[in-house]
């Protein structure tokens, strides 16, 4: 499966991207600001062990983005349980090389879309770590609102900082009401 973008397509991972992956990824600049597990320095081993962890998505929610069939970057949801079954969380980095170039917000909306259409989702997250005002913009642009701020909730290089709460509902998408199965 593939989403096409404006210059940009949104695929599953493949083998032969840890190569691209590790380049791309391995940069401070963007493992600052994204959960511990993403590591840093991002290594080869630490990369074909992503793209083989993601082999075989059923559904689909692990996208690699790519220009040119290199993987400049990624965005995937992760589903959850409970009460908490429809409302995926989404996250996402990109090449710093590509920042500003509008790619982020546009592979969020369709990622967010394809999540609405054929996952069931009726509302997607996102949490930002408050010092990361690049990724708020990403998500604002995508169409998400800031609905809370997380005082003191997060520690990221042993610094302690909020955490800003972000969500995109269906109804927003469509401004139609949706049926829960």
């Amino acid at each position: 499966m593939e989403l096409q973008g404006n210059g940009f397509t949104l695929r599953g991972w493949k083998l032969s991207d840890a190569a691209s992956l590790q380049r791309n990824a391995d940069n401070i600049n963007i493992s600052r600001f994204l959960l511990d597990r993403f590591p840093s320095p991002y290594t080869m081993e630490a990369a074909e062990g992503w793209v083989q962890l993601w082999q075989g998505q059923d559904p689909m929610i692990n996208f690699a983005i790519t220009i040119d069939d290199e993987v400049v970057g990624g965005v995937g949801l992760e589903l959850r349980a409970d009460v908490y079954r429809k409302t995926p969380l989404i996250g996402y980095w990109l090449a710093e090389s590509h920042w500003g170039k509008g790619i982020m917000p546009e592979a969020v909306k369709l990622v967010c879309d394809y999540a609405f259409a054929q996952l069931d989702a009726i509302c997607i997250l996102a949490y930002v770590l408050s010092q990361n005002t690049s990724s708020m913009r990403v998500l604002e642009k995508a169409g998400f609102s800031k609905i809370g701020v997380i005082p003191r909730s997060v520690i990221k290089g042993g610094v302690v900082m909020d955490e800003h709460v972000y969500c995109l509902n269906a109804v927003s998408v469509n401004n139609k009401p949706i049926s829960v199965r």
